[in-house]
Order: structure tokens, then sequence, then C-alpha cells
């Protein structure tokens, strides 16, 4: 524990981080805490080390949390790790074994002597003896990380603020009992959505409090969450749309579950049989809004909420259509394959291409580069005419129109 680490020594950071632990835990109902020290009053030699180093430095008892901190500060490594012996002493502390009784071990190393920690785990089990132990290594090597497996739930801190969050997660979590789950429900209110952002702001205002990526923990539901309760929150899920929960209150010493309706599925954009490779964008938008809430390049799918939604196909000429999205399914957007259009020219020309409506009509689709004798379009396949003259003769009499037709995956060419 003298080790260097993050601009002092592991013990020194263990001290602060631990103090300030038992300030937090002062005024809570229905708890008491005690404090075991292993390795801190024989020192190690060459030829001996005392396994038998760990004391019960200040028992269970009502309000003795003063007496923990000045007796953490006084705390000096000097001897072997005795974490089996340790383990096994502290089980015999708890005062009474029909409470819910919880063992935090800090150690920098692994069992120093004769004895193995998962040999008394076991025993302590055996025994019927209701500890759950936490074990939090300061700065190990993560191979030794199974070692600690059959004594209790294993966190590795590789930082002195790694340290301070493992060593809060457990004290909320299993001793203040305050966490919190976010559900983010799908159509048939189930908690299956999941693998997006999320944003808890201090409720009215703009302070980011947490950013977190929502999880589906290893068990199938939502992973639990650590929050401050000393604060009601503001909750942004960046879905597309993004869907906000306000002045979410979260309560102390119980599990609390944060309900949010975000059923989402799928668009996808895609061509019709392209026999090459074409670039073309789509944009997104809710039903009823013209801003956009999302571009979707060709054989992209993206997850949106469940509804109705406009999207505005940026080929030559634009498709606007509608798309309806249902939970857990795919909704295609498909549009047939463009040709392509080529044209050129003796001298340079002025122009735009129209194209031919079911109405009858023409309707502008695009300009003609008029520094260029030459250009192609990728066209929607369809009837066209293209409206030029040259752009040096003055007079509009000049005026020439081309019609021309378009077909999937085949080029037009016009020599103008």
């Amino acid at each position: 524990m003298n080790g260097t680490w993050d601009k002092g020594t592991r013990l020194q950071a263990a001290k602060e981080i631990l103090s300030n632990a038992i300030d937090s835990l002062q005024g809570t109902p229905n708890l008491e805490v005690a404090l075991r020290v292993y390795g801190h009053q024989s020192p190690i030699t060459a030829t001996y080390q005392d396994c038998n180093d760990t004391k019960l430095e200040i028992p269970f008892g009502k309000d003795n949390y003063t007496k923990i901190k000045y007796r953490i500060r006084s705390i000096e490594a000097k001897g072997t790790t005795p974490i089996a012996r340790s383990l096994e002493a502290a089980a015999e502390d708890f005062p009474d074994q029909n409470s819910r009784n919880i063992i935090i071990l800090i150690t920098d190393g692994l069992e120093a002597c004769d004895n193995d920690p998962c040999v008394i785990a076991k025993k302590l089990k055996d025994k019927g003896v209701k500890v759950t132990p936490f074990v939090i290594g300061l700065g190990m090597d993560l191979s030794y990380l199974e070692k600690f497996n059959c004594i209790g739930t294993y966190a590795d801190a590789e930082s002195k603020e790694a340290f301070k969050l493992v060593l809060n997660k457990i004290i909320t979590k299993n001793i203040l009992n305050t966490t919190v789950q976010i559900n983010l429900n799908d159509i048939n209110k189930n908690p299956k959505e999941t693998d997006v952002t999320m944003h808890l702001y201090e409720a009215g205002t703009k302070k980011l409090k947490y950013t977190l990526t929502h999880t589906i923990n290893q068990y199938g539901n939502p992973d639990t969450l650590i929050i401050d309760p000393a604060f009601k929150y503001d909750l942004v899920v960046f879905t597309l749309p993004k869907v906000e929960k306000k002045n979410i209150e979260i309560k102390r010493n119980i599990h609390n579950t944060i309900e949010v309706d975000a059923p989402q599925g799928y668009i996808r954009f895609q061509l019709a049989n392209p026999t090459k490779t074409y670039l073309m964008e789509m944009r997104v938008m809710q039903e009823k809004q013209s801003s956009t809430l999302n571009v979707q390049s060709l054989k992209s799918k993206d997850k949106y909420i469940v509804g109705k939604y406009q999207v505005e196909i940026l080929s030559l000429p634009r498709i606007v259509q509608e798309v309806e999205v249902f939970q857990n399914s795919i909704s295609t957007v498909e549009i047939p394959s463009p040709g392509t259009f080529t044209y050129s020219a003796f001298n340079l020309i002025t122009g735009q291409i129209f194209v031919l409506n079911d109405s009858g009509t023409y309707e502008w689709v695009c300009n003609l580069d008029d520094s260029s004798k030459s250009g192609y379009f990728n066209l929607q396949p369809g009837n066209y005419q293209l409206v030029y003259r040259q752009k040096k003769l003055k007079s509009t009499t000049y005026t020439v129109k081309k019609d021309f037709r378009i077909i999937s995956n085949k080029t037009t060419t016009l020599n103008l």
C-alpha cells in the first residue's frame, strides 16, 4: 500500500477516499459500520511475516463514524497480506448474523500467507454465515482478477478516481441501496429497447449530470445505475426522434424504475436491382414537420421511434414519400435504380433539364453547368426534356429543346 499511485501512495488514497465515504454514511438509518485492518501492526522482514496481523480496530456501534475516521488517519502499512484470516475474522465481527452483513475488502495485493481465501469463503458459506464480500483491488495486475471471484464481487481500481467511483458505487448500491433502472419500453411496454445515449440534467437547468449509454445487462434486464438522489432530473433519450422525461425524482434507499416509452423499428434505404454503384442520400422528417431528423445513405439502416415519417430522396428528380415504422420491423424505402445522362456540346451552353410528370406537365430537375461543354447526371427512369441555347448567342430564338428517355442502369447520350 506504500507504492506510488496518482501522485501519492495507495494508502494515502485509500485513507482519503474511505474517510469521505464514511462521511457519506452518517445519518443512514439501521446502519452500523466497523473497521478491521490487516498488515499494520508487525513489520515484515526478510525472514518473518506476521500472518495473524489482523485486528478489529473499531467494533460495530452506533455513531462511531468519527472514531473510524480518526483511526484511519493513523494507520500505516507495515506488514503482510493475510486476506483469508482477516475475512474469517471479519465474519465473526458482526453482532447480528440475521442482518444483511457486508464486507468491503480493500487490497493492493494477493493472499500472502498460507490460507486460501476461497476455502475460507466456502467455509463461511457452509456455516451459514451471511456475509457479502466486495473486493476492491487497487492498481492490481488484472491477470489476478479470477483469484478473487471465489470470495465475492471483484472490482479493479486502476486510478484514484476509479477507486472513488467503485467504492461509492458499492456503498450506494448495496448499503444505501439507492439504485436506478431506466426502462426503455417497446410497444408492448416491455423494457427491451437499448443501446442509445441518455443525458440526465439537473431538472429545469442545462447542468448535465450524467451521460450514459443504455445497456441491457447479462441477465437481460436494463442495467442498474447509481444516481445521486439529491437532485431531480430531466432525462433525454437520444432515439430518433429524441424522447424526454421531466422532473424525475430519485427516492433514497430503494430501487427506482424510470419508465420511458421508446418503441423502435428501422428504415432501410436501397435501390432496386442496381448494376453499378450510385451515391445518393435520403432526408428523413417526422410526419408534418419540415426539419431534418436524419440523413441516410444508400444501403443504410437506421432506428426510429414507431410512427409515420416523410422521406425526401435526394435523387434527380427529388422523390418524396411517406413511410411508417413498426416495432422491431424494417420498413424499406426502395426506389428504381437511376440511369445516366451524358451530354457534350461544341460551344458552351446554358440550359435546364425537365421531367415529364404523370399529369403531362414538365417539372424542373436541374441546371446545366454553363462553364463546361459537357457533363452528366444520374436521373430516375422517365421522360425528360433538355432546354438550352448556345451561351454566346444573345437571342431567345436560338432556344433548342431535346427530348430523351432514361432507363435504369443504362446510359443516354446527347450530342448538342
